[in-house]
């Protein structure tokens, strides 16, 4: 009986609590507005060969190898909720560091009267079932790990038969693309580099200095890049050979400024019908489909589960099975950094004011670099036959037409399989 006291003092206690917090106010929530405009660059660095891009250039080739050929890309991006007057107009106004020229016009494309494909029912009488295979390896190592590789047969894929964890295989990255301005997303929009400037960023060109940004369908944007929001370097790979394995060993110099990295192959097998594809995730995944350009939460996320090698790694060994499967294979190395953003105005601290925003800028970066496994020197690089298919008849006149062979990539692209250019 002596305890009935103690409960009802915490009775009464919780009760107190309890009402207290029910009159106590709530919280401020922030009104945020805008922003008004949308402003984004993206920076890449690029040396070497690169994929994606065709057929690479002799002067890149000539540069391969010997950390050469250093080529740094801008894209301005700028999207508003206003609507000119007249015709839209904007322009950047970068720092001279850049060496781009003294203003870069943002462009708006015309819009392209819609041509609406007409398909014919049925299938094509020319049609013939799509041939070869892919093979798709992972993980930095001497030998392949056990259940590799997993094989896309497209003969049989064209039938509807999948091949066995492609579900898996295709939830395992769960990244999207990251969504720039775009004409679709805003009222106005404009870009650089367009049709009508041939400018481009030379190989020294630094962001680092002040921007401005104006035109006639958004706010004036003025900021500054410092130290550490400048172009990613350049990829310096130290190591391209061939371990007494059989395996191939890639290395590389740390990239500062860097968060994460990525390595792949993609080469032939020698029946022609093989295509052999490999990337360094210690996890099965499609690797080598990434964007471009990743949001740093992916990047943190694809380092945690191993699928991204560390900003610490310097090498990384293409297994052996690799190599005999696709002796002759291009390499990709590419290095994602972090962003550099801005907001005007800043955020008041006081939360019964309210933010309107006038405008944002993101920066985001990448560098990237390429090359052919074992290839230290340009020369030895042969036509391919491909190419040599290509070339003009010695007489002038037009090469016969040849028919159009379905691909079996087609097939992967019909499923949704992002596929690296060249395949």
């Amino acid at each position: 009986m002596r305890s009935t006291p103690t409960i009802s003092r915490i009775a009464l206690a919780s009760v107190a609590i309890a009402g207290a917090a029910a009159a106590a106010p709530p919280a401020t929530k922030q009104v945020v507005t805008g922003p008004v405009a949308t402003y984004w660059m993206s920076a890449q660095t690029s040396s070497g060969m690169t994929m994606g891009g065709g057929a690479p250039s002799l002067s890149s080739m000539m540069g391969m190898g010997r950390g050469g050929n250093v080529a740094r890309t801008l894209t301005l991006q700028l999207g508003s909720a206003r609507r000119p007057t007249g015709e839209p107009s904007a322009e950047h106004l970068p720092p001279a560091a850049l060496k781009a020229g003294a203003t870069l016009p943002l462009v708006t494309p015309r819009a392209q009267p819609r041509v609406e494909a007409r398909e014919e029912p049925g299938m094509p009488q020319s049609y013939e079932k799509p041939r070869g295979r892919m093979l798709i390896y992972w993980g930095c190592g001497e030998r392949a790990r056990p259940g590799q590789p997993m094989v896309f047969d497209f003969a049989k894929m064209a039938d509807g038969q999948m091949p066995a964890g492609y579900s898996q295989l295709m939830n395992s990255l769960q990244v999207s693309a990251m969504q720039p301005p775009s004409p679709s997303r805003h009222a106005t929009y404009g870009e650089w580099p367009n049709e009508k400037t041939r400018t481009t960023v030379p190989g020294d060109g630094s962001l680092l200095g002040p921007h401005t940004i104006k035109g006639n369908y958004s706010p004036q944007m003025q900021f500054v890049m410092a130290q550490g929001q400048d172009f990613l370097p350049a990829v310096q790979m130290t190591t391209n050979r061939k371990n007494p394995t059989g395996s191939f060993q890639l290395g590389w110099q740390p990239v500062a400024g860097a968060t994460g990295y990525m390595a792949s192959t993609m080469g032939g097998g020698g029946d022609g019908e093989t295509f052999v594809i490999w990337s360094s995730s210690e996890v099965q995944s499609l690797l080598f489909a990434l964007p471009d350009y990743l949001r740093p939460a992916d990047v943190s996320r694809l380092l945690a589960n191993k699928a991204l090698m560390a900003p610490t790694q310097t090498s990384c060994a293409v297994p052996r099975e690799v190599v005999e499967t696709a002796p002759q294979s291009m390499y990709q190395f590419v290095a994602w950094g972090g962003e550099s953003n801005f907001t005007y105005p800043p955020r008041p601290a006081d939360p019964k004011m309210a933010w309107n925003i006038e405008w944002t800028v993101k920066v985001r970066y990448r560098s990237a670099t390429g090359g052919i496994l074992g290839m230290e020197s340009p020369y030895g690089a042969g036509m391919g036959e491909d190419e040599a298919d290509d070339r003009p008849p010695a007489d002038g006149g037009r090469p016969p037409a040849k028919p159009k062979k379905p691909k079996g990539t087609d097939i992967l692209r019909g499923l949704g399989v992002p596929i690296p250019g060249g395949l």
